[in-house]
């Protein structure tokens, strides 16, 4: 059986057909190839058009089916990985009412502070196991304040995934996954957040029917099927935001298991059988893939807005010509420590790991006459692998203490210099595995389907390397520097 994955992620989609005997990939497409825009009409916030996003999905199944490497008509499921936490609203004729509000978004910061003052903190810790912060319901809420005429138009609230589901079926579906990372769900009642709703005032007929992430969330339209080649009816059995999907892919389904990612964000993502929770909310807690009321698996996430987003910032501004891969070699070059220069990277809003705070990305120690861009380069892969480290920190004080962290070896981690530097700085081996969202996609749909199931969807998956922490690296002086000056610009905010 062939089947289709879609990673709706921020900078483009990709899409995977996988054959589920093997779970291998047969044929992949990634579509735009130049990465896509966030829209930012002010400080803070961050757009993308859902329609934009459709139109890229087309795209990717077209030219992944143009390869000729298999039939699309054999395809007999999809599914759909995708970024997490973003807004998207539709009328009661399916139509985009306005752009979607993306993860990134800080626009509804206050929104959430206020209602988490107002619900209590006890009760929004111990039952929704967040704070409301700028996640989703306090995205619609800013909605509902600023723009009433569209507010009232709304049919449907969805996440971005709900949406694509949306296009291919003409079905408007969720998950208790979804819900909770939208911060609608109580996990106490195992129910949708009376306290939620009532606060903002939140019709409930705007939520879409509740399914299980692994099961039919509507079948694809004939016209569409016709449209992408594919067989008419194939359902969509499999919906997840992009770090549980990304955990799924990592055969990371049981408690004690932790997987990392470094794309546009950095996360690490621990599963967990306990309503756990941060008591300022800098970490967070959704239901994962394989959550049910009867065995609560929850994932543990920790969300770094401005990691691989510097990486890119610096590669357009100093190396536009240059790739990656020849970034990291000439990183590679320079000495750990990066010859004295620290970046903090948090240039990409409100950080929660930092209470919500807008810090800004900074670099520290420049001198003109000594640094070359080689420097610069590894400072910033050395300052993102320091900020998991800082984040790391918070989930051990919260009781996830992993012995080993599996990764894709991809984005930053198909960086020898930013593996090595996250491992030495965590103090924690990781296994790296070839890894994609997509493939992950494509298996959750294999398991939706009931072709494979949690217990043999992984069993070619074997870890490429180990890297282990190399004792005799000065990483933990170079980690102590950069969170001295992370803590005085955290003080500085707080004083202004």
């Amino acid at each position: 059986m062939l089947l289709l994955g879609i990673d709706l992620g921020t900078s483009s989609i990709k899409v995977s057909v996988t054959d589920s005997q093997t779970q291998k990939c047969i044929a992949s497409a990634q579509y735009p190839e130049t990465e896509s825009e966030i829209i930012a009409l002010k400080t803070g916030w961050a757009e993308q058009s859902p329609e934009i996003w459709w139109e890229h999905v087309q795209q990717a199944i077209l030219i992944c089916n143009s390869k000729k490497l298999y039939d699309p008509r054999d395809i007999k499921a999809v599914g759909i990985a995708y970024q997490m936490h973003g807004l998207v609203v539709v009328d009661k004729d399916q139509n985009v009412l306005r752009n979607s509000i993306i993860w990134c978004d800080s626009r509804a910061v206050e929104i959430g502070n206020n209602a988490f003052k107002a619900i209590g903190a006890d009760k929004c810790l111990k039952e929704l196991l967040n704070s409301p912060g700028n996640f989703t319901a306090s995205k619609l809420a800013w909605v509902k304040a600023n723009e009433p005429d569209i507010y009232h138009k709304i049919d449907k609230v969805m996440l971005p995934g709900d949406f694509i589901a949306m296009k291919l079926t003409g079905e408007i579906t969720t998950s208790i996954s979804a819900l909770s990372e939208g911060v609608f769900w109580n996990f106490k009642e195992d129910q949708l957040s009376g306290e939620v709703k009532n606060y903002y005032g939140f019709d409930p007929h705007l939520i879409p029917d509740i399914q299980p992430v692994f099961s039919e969330h509507g079948k694809v339209k004939a016209e569409i099927a016709t449209a992408l080649g594919l067989s008419p009816n194939i359902a969509v059995t499999y919906k997840a935001g992009d770090q549980p999907n990304n955990a799924l892919s990592l055969n990371v389904l049981k408690p004690g298991e932790v997987a990392a990612n470094a794309g546009t964000s950095g996360v690490v993502y621990g599963v967990s059988d306990q309503l756990t929770y941060d008591n300022q909310s800098r970490i967070n807690t959704f239901a994962h893939v394989n959550y049910t009321p009867q065995q609560k698996h929850l994932g543990v996430l920790l969300c770094i807005n401005g990691t691989g987003i510097l990486n890119r910032w610096v590669k357009n501004t100093f190396a536009p010509e240059t790739t990656y891969d020849k970034m990291n070699a000439e990183a590679a070059t320079v000495e750990s420590g990066s010859n004295g220069i620290r970046i903090i990277p948090f240039g990409n809003g409100a950080e929660r790991m930092l209470n919500n705070k807008t810090v800004g990305a900074h670099f520290h120690n420049l001198d003109l006459n000594v640094h070359k861009p080689a420097d610069i380069f590894r400072a910033v892969q050395e300052g993102i692998a320091f900020s998991f480290r800082y984040g790391l920190d918070i989930m051990r004080e919260n009781g996830m203490s992993p012995t080993v962290i599996r990764a894709g070896k991809t984005n930053m981690f198909s960086s020898k210099v930013f593996t090595e530097s996250f491992v030495n700085a965590c103090g924690v081996p990781v296994e790296l595995y070839e890894n994609d969202g997509s493939v992950g996609a494509a298996i959750g749909a294999g398991i939706g389907v009931g072709e494979l199931t949690l217990e043999n969807a992984f069993s070619n998956v074997k870890a490429l390397k180990i890297v282990e922490p190399d004792a005799t690296h000065d990483h933990e002086v170079f980690y102590q520097e950069w969170k001295e000056l992370l803590t005085a610009r955290l003080e500085m905010i707080h004083d202004a």
